[in-house]
């Protein structure tokens, strides 16, 4: 089990971020030889719960959202995103890699390959919306407060999200 890089973003200009739960970055967590990236991302978010599933790539502009956390699985090519708002930070993503935000972590592309395509979730009950302006005061509430998935959208139940983001819930 490989465990993820773990980020934190205070808030950016009008992107709240999370207050207290990082960002997860897994890298490679599929082989380089899966015949189909998409696929193997789909059943491993399907088997560890996760719902909504959809493949495309990511906006290229700000935004974050409130009523889901989400995970994202590179499926095909490679991308930079700037993750935690305008003062966030690029990431270099490429085939295999996998991220979970969570709720209100601003995120966008900055420049893909044209291949490029994402696998995209959320645990059960949530729901994305798209936001670009800044959160209300019942808005931050909800992220703040927003249930931590049951499992890790990659390892399951015993995953490194449920420990770490438990870890974050206590501090």
């Amino acid at each position: 089990m490989k465990q993820p890089e773990t980020l934190f973003f205070s808030a950016s200009e009008w992107v709240p971020n999370h207050p207290f739960l990082p960002v997860l970055v897994y890298r490679d967590v599929l082989a380089a030889d899966e015949r189909d990236q998409a696929r193997a991302f789909e059943w491993l978010f399907h088997d560890a719960g996760w719902q909504g599933l959809w493949r495309n790539g990511v906006f290229s502009y700000q935004h974050y959202h409130v009523g889901a956390h989400e995970v994202l699985g590179v499926a095909r090519g490679s991308a930079e995103l700037l993750i935690g708002g305008p003062d966030g930070e690029t990431l270099q993503v490429r085939t295999g890699d996998c991220l979970v935000l969570p709720a209100g972590t601003g995120h966008e592309r900055e420049s893909a390959s044209n291949d490029f395509l994402v696998v995209g979730g959320y645990p059960p009950g949530q729901y994305a919306d798209i936001k670009t302006g800044a959160a209300t005061p019942g808005e931050l509430k909800v992220i703040a407060t927003l249930p931590i998935p049951h499992s890790d959208p990659i390892y399951g139940a015993a995953g490194p999200l449920v420990s770490l983001w438990k870890e974050g819930t206590e501090g």
